[in-house]
């Protein structure tokens, strides 16, 4: 029965569209549908990223990207025509987003095939979106800016023809093309509809990002993030406590923070440090070339630069793997209530920190996977250790959160 009722919302027949591996959270859950620009990361060296080390970067034709826009029309106009089907006017809700993706899951994913997995990838991405409104857009990989601004004007005109209801068009951008881009360049972009750019500044110290092989300076920062203001565009800029490690912490923090006075971004969203087993940086950290902070130790750094911070963005704690998310708010309102959360932590009793850290890993962790037995038998033991008061309470600890956020991973 499932199988006839969907067997016009054939996706096979349709074709499929280019999806990349990563979107910022503010652009996820669905909200934003994903369409691939360009193929992976153009500079593909930072130290701390695992993401696309072993493919090349490629660039898409404009044919190529307009023919998969071409797709999610046809996806969203068979969507639609279920909704019909179902009674339900065209209208896209939660009953006919529930109903397709349960149906095409039997038919696709069942299949164990790979094309079919990306085909139902395809209509989940779609389904949601026309659902949230069909009002963003994700354009992707690692720097979608890099593409020349004609053709880059070109995909975005297209998508807002094609889709009257898009109201923001957003991408990653590397600092060092922002610079690169003359600001006439930036505002045409703006103009036909590129709404925000999100870019990974990590630091603004120049040793941490020398060490950590960014492939651009501070300066270079600088420039390119005035730029993007200047031009219309918002910018949101991702900082990285933790990256310059226990040798550059404070530098790293103070520089941070004065690049990021002089840009004045709309947003500074706030990354920190957990490094991935797949990411360079790891040998670094195995062979003691590299310390990692402790949680408490970013903690320190995060409290520095909030208290340099001298501009007008919005501090956004928009990650899973930000032990106190609490720390958000507008500059300069805010600054004062970030500073009071990140005090209020400092000061709890030895083991009631412990306890605390555990326990919000344990919540963000449990929000989107189970604990395996091994896992919970280590948090446990952890919560046995603090509340004994044991003195091996903070090794049991730390082993604990650093398994679960390997799971955020």
């Amino acid at each position: 029965m499932m199988r006839e009722m969907f067997s016009d919302l054939d996706v096979e027949r349709i074709g499929f569209f280019e999806m990349g591996p990563i979107r910022p959270p503010s652009e996820g859950g669905d909200l934003s549908l994903l369409i691939r620009a360009t193929r992976n990361c153009p500079w593909n060296k930072c130290q701390f990223c695992p993401i696309y080390k072993d493919v090349k970067f490629e660039y898409r034709s404009v044919k190529e990207i307009e023919k998969d826009i071409d797709v999610v029309k046809a996806l969203v106009d068979k969507i639609k025509k279920t909704s019909w089907m179902l009674g339900l006017t065209g209208k896209i809700n939660s009953e006919v987003i529930n109903r397709i993706i349960r149906g095409n899951q039997e038919i696709y994913v069942g299949s164990g095939d790979k094309l079919d997995s990306l085909r139902f990838q395809n209509l989940v991405n779609v389904a949601n979106w026309l659902a949230s409104g069909a009002k963003t857009v994700f354009l992707q990989d690692a720097n979608t800016l890099i593409m020349r601004t004609p053709e880059l004007v070109e995909v975005i005109r297209y998508l807002k023809e094609s889709f009257p209801s898009i109201e923001r068009v957003t991408s990653y951008a590397r600092s060092k093309t922002c610079a690169r881009k003359h600001l006439e360049e930036l505002e045409q972009l703006h103009g036909v509809g590129l709404s925000r750019l999100h870019v990974g500044l990590e630091s603004g110290c120049d040793e941490v990002l020398e060490e950590m092989r960014k492939g651009v300076s501070a300066a270079e920062h600088i420039e390119g993030g005035k730029k993007v203001v200047k031009s219309g565009i918002s910018l949101s800029e991702y900082v990285m406590p933790g990256l310059g490690g226990r040798e550059w912490s404070e530098k790293h923090a103070l520089e941070t923070a004065r690049v990021l006075n002089e840009i004045n971004p709309d947003f500074i969203r706030i990354r920190s440090l957990k490094v991935p087993k797949n990411a360079p940086l790891y040998q670094k950290l195995q062979a003691g070339e590299f310390e990692e902070p402790s949680e408490d130790e970013i903690i320190e750094e995060i409290e520095l630069l909030i208290k340099k911070l001298n501009c007008d963005s919005y501090v956004a704690s928009d990650h899973i793997l930000n032990l106190l998310p609490e720390v958000e708010g507008k500059l300069p309102e805010a600054k004062e209530r970030m500073l009071k959360v990140i005090e209020t932590y400092k000061t709890k009793p030895f083991f009631e920190k412990l306890e605390f850290r555990l326990t919000r890993r344990l919540g963000d962790y449990a929000r989107f996977r189970r604990l395996d037995p091994e896992l919970n038998k280590k948090v446990q033991e952890a919560y046995g250790s603090i509340r004994n008061k044991s003195q091996d309470a903070k090794l049991k600890a730390d082993e604990a959160i650093s398994a679960l956020k390997e799971g955020f991973m």
